[in-house]
């Protein structure tokens, strides 16, 4: 389990790894040759590096982008240092469910095999906004719009564990403030109201999301017997585009704590890259990891029944929001 201690100070907790590991680190001798993975919003920051250390460990990485220039621009970035990575993009807007469509449509159509899928994408504090399909915006991109996309992959991450005798991953990617949220955890009658509206809660919200939905999936996957694991991790402080809607207050928390808490970006994608590709974690699913240790997430993140209530509620906003753009 992960302390202060081993947060301020980078030591390894019993993983072997802690908060000064960095991505290389954690997966160094790991041959990645023979797996295929996504990794949505791989086009900058945490998720730009997850490709390129994924990449370097020889898998073959699409990076699913909202914005292809990035995406391109992030592409010839690892291939001018990794000459050999085999790296394609993918446009995927999250926010909306019409993209989050086309993108797996176009995945598919590639008929490649499917290993891991990092949902790394999100957005961070925003001001109250409703997506195209009439959804608050962080709880669109940061949790629906993964939910969908990850349903539309699955099967063809059960037919490749299943063909290749591989364990599937699947990774979200949560946070911390996951607890820091609405009163109950999710505003599922209020989840597109204005009234009441924090850019904070709403994020939290969105990331206890995450952890419900892949604890939710988990269950499920493990019930059928399927080879696929699934867990969530919080990356760690650190200053990216992400925090692009706040970023003086959090320039000022990283001055004030800089020295304790802050990641950089090889650091900040270590626990993603070793949830997805160390040995270690062979059959472990439905767990919380924090700088490469498992640790126990906030107590409404273990909820089965409201996990399971999300994923109900997620399953009926995907369908209504689809029908109300038929009709229109």
């Amino acid at each position: 389990m992960v302390n202060f201690f081993t947060l301020v100070t980078g030591y390894p907790g019993a993983s072997g790894y802690g908060s000064a590991t960095t991505a290389e680190q954690v997966t160094e001798g790991i041959d990645a040759s023979n797996l295929t993975a996504i990794v949505t919003g791989g086009a900058s920051g945490i998720g730009l590096e997850t490709a390129r250390v994924l990449a370097l460990r020889n898998a073959h990485v699409i990076i699913a982008a909202r914005n292809m220039n990035a995406a391109n621009e992030a592409k010839e970035m690892i291939l001018k240092d990794n000459k050999s990575a085999r790296i394609d993009v993918l446009k995927l807007d999250l926010s909306s469910l019409t993209s989050v469509r086309e993108c797996a449509n176009k995945f598919l159509a590639l008929n490649l095999p499917l290993n891991i899928l990092i949902n790394n994408a999100g957005i961070m504090f925003c001001p109250f906004q409703l997506s195209e399909d009439g959804v608050e915006l962080q709880f669109a991109t940061n949790h629906l719009g993964h939910f969908l996309f990850t349903n539309l992959l699955l099967d063809k991450m059960k037919q490749t564990a299943k063909a290749t005798g591989i364990e599937g991953r699947i990774v979200n990617l949560s946070s911390i403030a996951h607890l820091h949220t609405y009163p109950g955890g999710i505003r599922f009658d209020k989840i597109n109201d204005e009234d009441g509206y924090s850019d904070k809660r709403a994020y939290g919200q969105s990331k206890l999301a995450n952890v419900l939905h892949a604890n939710e999936l988990s269950r499920r996957l493990k019930a059928e017997g399927a080879n696929i694991t699934v867990n969530s991790l919080h990356p760690g402080l650190i200053m990216t585009n992400l925090m692009r809607h706040s970023y003086f207050l959090m320039r000022f928390l990283n001055l004030l704590t800089g020295l304790l808490l802050w990641k950089n970006v090889p650091q900040g994608a270590s626990t993603t890259c070793y949830v997805a590709l160390h040995p270690q974690l062979k059959g472990e699913t439905g767990k919380y990891y924090v700088d490469c240790n498992e640790l126990e997430p906030y107590a409404l993140a273990k909820d089965e029944e409201l996990a399971k209530k999300l994923w109900e509620f997620s399953e009926n906003l995907v369908n209504s929001a689809t029908k109300l753009k038929q009709i229109n």
